[in-house]
């Protein structure tokens, strides 16, 4: 699987600086699917060639007794515990279950309320796996990319082969009422090449609980995709599609996060999608090795841009936080250049996701690399709720949107 960041669970509510409450376990550090755009697997970054296959008891442990400490001292209302990889299915129901029976333990006189969830492509979830989760109340998120055809060009496994049926297979078990409360949701990239509408609809098919979309992790030395003739902003008129589509249904129909998230903001509320806002991120890694690690979508900057020195051995959660990559990470608006601080939407945008404002000669110091999709969309959104202010309170009134 592409190793996606953004979580589809709802994420805890930022928290006061230094403390953790999104821990990213890398069980396994290997894929069965071989997507050309993957930043872990096709991009600068090679260091998953070093780490061991999956993730040892012993650092289990290690990384258990650690998350739960951490937890303890600061007492967060709730922290997320994310299984990933790679594919993290490849690791094994007996793996997976050994490491949710310890976090569990260690965890359940905890003041905070503790979220498991794993991210995977699906192509091996079974029945096996289902019941695992279903012991344990693992969320599961699934990442699928629209329509069959979409899908099986941008997710092919190894041998290159399309496996969008084997997911839509996944998904209908899913479904099933047996598995129905473990469904979190599907997480898609968003593929400039495809039709917006289409790409939504056909992820409507799956019946989700909550849907993300995902920006492709890009900078600006290593930019995204634009078809020739896009024009200005194709990545913000291409949600934008989706959001007049999804805004303008009769009834909803799903959690759209990303667009949930926009609106909570433009309406003054919060956000909870690490796409928007002015929090910075509290999100830390920890590889199959006990290696601890900035947010893994910094590997689209360059090799080692995601690597500290720390390790769950030595290290403790709060010596991780006090880390100078991690204070970048959770900088904030303080974190930003001052184009994006003068900027008037900068408080919703929150100057886009880090790893996307970079460049080698002057690192983080510049707007994201879709600032001009984001204030797309954004000034889209506004104008949408300006111009519908009557129609937005009676949607609100009877469900349509949050």
């Amino acid at each position: 699987m592409r190793c996606e960041t953004a979580r589809l669970a709802v994420p805890p509510p930022p928290e006061p600086a230094a403390v953790f409450t999104q821990f990213v376990v890398k069980l396994y550090s290997r894929c069965n699917f071989g997507c050309p755009d993957c930043y872990v697997y096709e991009h600068r970054d090679q260091s998953w060639t070093t780490q061991p296959l999956v993730m040892s008891p012993a650092v289990m442990r290690q990384l258990s007794g650690r998350i739960t400490e951490h937890l303890r001292r600061h007492r967060p209302a709730r922290a997320q515990v994310i299984l990933h990889g790679g594919e993290p299915l490849l690791a094994g129901p007996s793996t997976i279950e050994h490491f949710a029976r310890r976090l569990r333990a260690d965890c359940d006189q905890l003041a905070t309320r503790v979220d498991l969830l794993v991210q995977t492509n699906a192509s091996l979830l079974d029945r096996d796996f289902l019941e695992v989760f279903r012991r344990y109340g693992v969320t599961v998120g699934v990442s699928t990319d629209g329509t069959a055809a979409s899908h099986d060009r941008r997710r092919p496994d190894r041998a290159g082969r399309g496996t969008y049926t084997e997911v839509a297979r996944a998904l209908a078990l899913l479904r099933t009422p047996r598995y129905r409360p473990l469904y979190g949701g599907l997480l898609c990239v968003v593929d400039i090449e495809a039709d917006p509408v289409a790409t939504y609809e056909a992820l409507l098919e799956h019946e989700p609980p909550s849907i993300d979309l995902l920006l492709p992790h890009a900078t600006w030395q290593f930019p995204p995709p634009r078809p020739p003739d896009a024009g200005g902003a194709p990545y913000g008129r291409w949600l934008a599609a989706v959001f007049d589509r999804w805004f303008d249904a009769v009834r909803r129909e799903t959690s759209l996060r990303l667009f949930d998230s926009l609106l909570d903001l433009q309406l003054g509320g919060t956000s909870t999608s690490e796409m928007w806002g002015p929090y910075g991120s509290d999100v830390v890694v920890i590889q199959p090795s006990g290696l601890i690690e900035y947010n893994d979508i910094l590997k689209t900057v360059g090799s080692g841009a995601a690597r500290s020195v720390l390790h769950i051995g030595a290290h403790d959660f709060d010596r991780a936080a006090a880390d100078p990559g991690f204070a970048a990470e959770r900088a904030g608006l303080a974190g930003l250049c001052r184009q994006c601080r003068s900027c008037p939407v900068v408080d919703i945008c929150g100057g886009g996701l880090r790893a996307h404002r970079h460049r080698p000669d002057n690192g983080f110091d510049n707007p994201s690399c879709y600032c001009a999709d984001l204030r797309f969309l954004i000034d889209h959104v506004r104008d949408r709720l300006a111009n519908g202010v009557t129609t937005l309170h009676a949607r609100l009134d009877r469900g349509a949107i949050p």
